[in-house]
């Protein structure tokens, strides 16, 4: 092939494939579970953003409740987040930051479970992020001391669903989710972040592959 022929043949592929990346950008559907952490009761919500439009795939709540011995709660966090994940393959998985509170051991409590979940979640490949609940509710609601029940109300208005949750730690998860798009609308880095470790099976396998993380 003659250098100029090539030269307009690597040109127009070229160009060909930024087209094709800028049209896989803008009809990518984006995937973001939020999970509001508890040691009784743990929200999860999932939403997809297809370009601007936000819909609600499913939300639930956790029962840890049932669970009586704290480590059979961790190991159940454990395998149903990784579950979430592995079916709704998310773009990012975003937690409610804990609060600090007064009761010492309910924050320690609080920590291994939102600590779990993201262990879960990174296990199987997925960005993980947390935001202070100041900052979730500000974000959907505009006001950083929206009650639970405001927030709720908000999010009937932008996902347009009727049901009224039985847990109010489902919505909130919700929130937590919403709260990530809104943060992070436009940037790139949402893509999903490949991982070229073997995915994890269960929480002892989780450690033996990352031993670095458990101190």
């Amino acid at each position: 092939m003659e250098p100029y022929f090539f030269g307009i043949f690597v040109h127009v592929w070229a160009n060909a494939g930024a087209f094709v990346f800028f049209i896989f950008l803008n009809h990518c559907l984006l995937i973001i579970v939020g999970i509001d952490p508890g040691t009784l009761v743990m929200g999860y919500g999932v939403i997809s953003v297809d370009k601007n439009t936000i819909s609600l795939v499913e939300m639930g709540v956790l029962h840890l409740s049932k669970h009586k011995d704290h480590g059979e709660r961790l190991n159940y966090i454990f395998e149903r987040v990784s579950a979430l994940v592995q079916r709704h393959e998310p773009v990012a998985v975003a937690l409610e930051a804990p609060f600090y509170g007064k009761n010492v051991q309910s924050m320690l409590k609080l920590g291994r479970a939102q600590g779990v979940a993201i262990a879960a979640a990174m296990a199987h490949g997925s960005r993980t992020v947390e935001y202070a609940p100041k900052k979730i509710k500000q974000s959907v609601t505009g006001n950083g001391n929206a009650s639970k029940e405001q927030v709720w109300k908000m999010l009937q208005y932008i996902l347009k669903f009727e049901d009224n949750p039985d847990y109010l730690d489902a919505t909130d998860a919700v929130a937590v989710a919403i709260c990530h798009y809104y943060t992070t609308k436009g940037d790139i880095t949402l893509a999903r972040i490949k991982t070229t470790k073997k995915v994890s099976k269960g929480w002892s396998d989780f450690i033996g592959q990352n031993p670095d993380r458990i101190k």
